[in-house]
Protein backbone atom coordinates (compact mmCIF):
# COMPACT_ATOMS: atom_id res chain seq x y z
CA UNK A 1 0.00 0.00 0.00
CA UNK A 2 1.18 3.34 -0.90
CA UNK A 3 0.17 6.99 -2.04
CA UNK A 4 1.22 10.52 -1.74
CA UNK A 5 1.01 12.81 1.54
CA UNK A 6 -2.53 12.79 3.05
CA UNK A 7 -4.43 10.83 0.90
CA UNK A 8 -5.62 8.10 3.69
CA UNK A 9 -3.44 5.74 3.49
CA UNK A 10 -3.66 5.23 6.96
CA UNK A 11 -7.32 5.14 7.27
CA UNK A 12 -7.48 2.62 4.41
CA UNK A 13 -5.41 0.05 6.22
CA UNK A 14 -7.44 0.41 9.48
CA UNK A 15 -10.20 -0.42 6.85
CA UNK A 16 -8.15 -3.11 5.53
CA UNK A 17 -7.29 -4.56 9.33
CA UNK A 18 -11.56 -4.25 10.02
CA UNK A 19 -11.46 -7.09 6.79
CA UNK A 20 -8.86 -9.60 8.71
CA UNK A 21 -5.66 -7.87 7.52
CA UNK A 22 -2.96 -7.88 9.27
CA UNK A 23 -1.25 -4.36 8.74
CA UNK A 24 2.75 -3.47 9.50
CA UNK A 25 3.71 0.30 9.06
CA UNK A 26 6.80 1.59 7.51
CA UNK A 27 6.88 4.88 9.88
CA UNK A 28 6.07 2.86 12.70
CA UNK A 29 9.14 0.58 11.87
CA UNK A 30 11.64 3.67 11.75
CA UNK A 31 10.03 5.40 14.81
CA UNK A 32 10.29 2.33 16.70
CA UNK A 33 14.56 1.71 15.41
CA UNK A 34 15.36 5.35 14.89
CA UNK A 35 16.26 5.24 18.70
CA UNK A 36 19.29 5.95 21.03
CA UNK A 37 20.84 2.36 21.50
CA UNK A 38 20.36 0.72 18.11
CA UNK A 39 22.29 0.41 15.07
CA UNK A 40 20.25 2.28 12.77
CA UNK A 41 20.00 4.83 15.25
CA UNK A 42 23.62 5.55 15.62
CA UNK A 43 24.19 5.39 11.64
CA UNK A 44 21.45 8.75 11.51
CA UNK A 45 23.46 10.34 14.53
CA UNK A 46 26.92 9.21 12.28
CA UNK A 47 24.95 11.10 9.31
CA UNK A 48 23.82 14.45 10.97
CA UNK A 49 25.13 14.92 13.97
CA UNK A 50 24.84 14.95 17.64
CA UNK A 51 22.36 17.59 17.01
CA UNK A 52 19.68 15.84 16.73
CA UNK A 53 19.49 14.35 20.42
CA UNK A 54 17.41 15.98 22.04
CA UNK A 55 16.65 15.26 25.66
CA UNK A 56 18.14 11.40 25.45
CA UNK A 57 16.14 11.03 22.25
CA UNK A 58 16.93 10.64 18.48
CA UNK A 59 14.39 14.32 17.53
CA UNK A 60 12.58 13.37 14.21
CA UNK A 61 11.53 17.28 13.80
CA UNK A 62 15.49 17.98 13.81
CA UNK A 63 16.32 14.98 11.32
CA UNK A 64 13.59 16.15 8.60
CA UNK A 65 14.33 19.60 8.95
CA UNK A 66 17.95 18.83 7.91
CA UNK A 67 16.95 16.18 5.06
CA UNK A 68 14.10 18.07 3.23
CA UNK A 69 16.76 21.17 2.96
CA UNK A 70 19.65 18.64 1.57
CA UNK A 71 18.68 15.88 -0.65
CA UNK A 72 21.88 14.44 -0.57
CA UNK A 73 21.70 13.97 3.35
CA UNK A 74 18.08 12.42 2.61
CA UNK A 75 19.75 9.85 0.17
CA UNK A 76 21.93 8.71 2.72
CA UNK A 77 19.42 8.59 5.59
CA UNK A 78 17.07 6.34 3.11
CA UNK A 79 19.84 3.98 2.26
CA UNK A 80 20.44 3.18 6.49
CA UNK A 81 16.07 3.30 6.70
CA UNK A 82 15.08 1.50 3.71
CA UNK A 83 16.94 -1.67 4.25
CA UNK A 84 15.88 -1.95 7.69
CA UNK A 85 12.40 -1.31 7.02
CA UNK A 86 12.43 -4.47 4.37
CA UNK A 87 14.24 -6.72 7.01
CA UNK A 88 11.68 -5.91 9.56
CA UNK A 89 8.46 -6.22 7.21
CA UNK A 90 9.69 -9.51 6.27
CA UNK A 91 10.04 -10.86 9.50
CA UNK A 92 6.89 -10.05 10.59
CA UNK A 93 5.30 -11.39 7.70
CA UNK A 94 7.46 -14.73 8.04
CA UNK A 95 5.97 -14.55 12.15
CA UNK A 96 2.19 -14.29 10.90
CA UNK A 97 1.73 -15.49 7.10
CA UNK A 98 0.51 -19.20 8.54
CA UNK A 99 -1.13 -17.08 11.25
CA UNK A 100 -5.11 -18.59 10.35
CA UNK A 101 -6.59 -14.89 12.35
CA UNK A 102 -5.27 -13.14 9.39
CA UNK A 103 -6.68 -13.41 5.59
CA UNK A 104 -4.07 -11.26 4.19
CA UNK A 105 -1.13 -8.77 5.10
CA UNK A 106 -0.55 -5.06 4.19
CA UNK A 107 2.35 -3.10 4.26
CA UNK A 108 1.79 0.23 4.39
CA UNK A 109 4.86 2.20 2.66
CA UNK A 110 4.77 5.85 1.87
CA UNK A 111 7.71 5.55 -0.14
CA UNK A 112 7.31 1.83 -2.04
CA UNK A 113 8.90 2.74 -5.74
CA UNK A 114 10.92 5.36 -4.32
CA UNK A 115 12.65 2.59 -2.24
CA UNK A 116 12.03 -0.12 -5.09
CA UNK A 117 10.16 -2.82 -2.58
CA UNK A 118 7.54 -3.37 -4.54
CA UNK A 119 9.36 -6.54 -5.58
CA UNK A 120 9.00 -7.39 -2.38
CA UNK A 121 4.88 -8.02 -2.80
CA UNK A 122 2.09 -10.14 -4.60
CA UNK A 123 -0.16 -6.60 -5.23
CA UNK A 124 0.66 -2.84 -5.21
CA UNK A 125 -2.50 -1.04 -4.24
CA UNK A 126 -1.94 3.18 -4.45
CA UNK A 127 -4.61 5.41 -2.52
CA UNK A 128 -5.09 8.69 -4.60
CA UNK A 129 -6.97 11.97 -4.22
CA UNK A 130 -7.17 15.43 -6.15
CA UNK A 131 -4.08 16.75 -5.01
CA UNK A 132 -5.70 20.26 -3.57
CA UNK A 133 -7.82 17.48 -1.20
CA UNK A 134 -4.61 16.12 0.09
CA UNK A 135 -3.08 19.82 1.01
CA UNK A 136 -6.19 20.84 3.03
CA UNK A 137 -5.86 17.14 4.53
CA UNK A 138 -2.66 17.99 5.64
CA UNK A 139 -1.83 19.79 9.18
CA UNK A 140 0.91 21.60 7.66
CA UNK A 141 1.20 22.76 4.17
CA UNK A 142 4.45 24.18 4.46
CA UNK A 143 5.80 20.60 5.49
CA UNK A 144 3.37 19.27 2.81
CA UNK A 145 4.83 20.91 -0.08
CA UNK A 146 8.58 20.33 1.48
CA UNK A 147 8.22 16.47 1.14
CA UNK A 148 5.70 16.14 -1.82
CA UNK A 149 8.77 17.46 -3.91
CA UNK A 150 10.99 14.22 -2.78
CA UNK A 151 8.13 11.56 -3.90
CA UNK A 152 6.74 10.27 -6.63
CA UNK A 153 3.81 11.78 -7.93
CA UNK A 154 0.22 10.42 -6.89
CA UNK A 155 0.15 9.76 -10.91
CA UNK A 156 3.29 7.78 -11.56
CA UNK A 157 2.24 5.82 -7.95
CA UNK A 158 -1.45 5.07 -9.43
CA UNK A 159 0.03 4.19 -12.96
CA UNK A 160 2.63 1.20 -11.12
CA UNK A 161 0.17 -0.09 -9.11
CA UNK A 162 -2.04 -3.22 -9.52
CA UNK A 163 -5.02 -1.23 -7.78
CA UNK A 164 -6.12 2.41 -6.89
CA UNK A 165 -8.14 3.25 -4.41
CA UNK A 166 -9.41 7.00 -4.61
CA UNK A 167 -10.10 8.64 -1.44
CA UNK A 168 -12.06 12.28 -2.12
CA UNK A 169 -15.42 10.88 -0.31
CA UNK A 170 -16.59 10.70 3.12
CA UNK A 171 -15.47 7.25 5.28
CA UNK A 172 -18.59 5.19 3.87
CA UNK A 173 -17.40 5.76 0.16
CA UNK A 174 -13.98 4.79 1.62
CA UNK A 175 -15.14 1.62 3.32
CA UNK A 176 -16.78 0.70 -0.03
CA UNK A 177 -14.26 1.06 -2.08
CA UNK A 178 -12.06 -1.07 0.06
CA UNK A 179 -14.93 -4.06 0.06
CA UNK A 180 -14.84 -4.25 -3.32
CA UNK A 181 -10.79 -4.84 -3.27
CA UNK A 182 -10.82 -7.17 -0.19
CA UNK A 183 -11.80 -10.66 -2.50
CA UNK A 184 -9.02 -9.59 -5.24
CA UNK A 185 -6.47 -9.02 -2.55
CA UNK A 186 -7.72 -12.44 -0.67
CA UNK A 187 -7.09 -14.27 -4.14
CA UNK A 188 -3.78 -12.30 -4.71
Amino acid sequence: MTGGLAVGKTTVCRLFEEFGAYVVYADEIVRRCLTLGTPMGQQVIDLLGSDIIINNQIDRKKVSDIVFSNPSKLQALEIILHPVVRREMMSLFEKIKNNAAYSFFVAEIPLLYEAKMEEDFDTTVAVVCDEHIARERSLNKKEFERRSRFQLSQSAKQSRADYVIVNEGDLAALKKEVSKLIPKLKGA
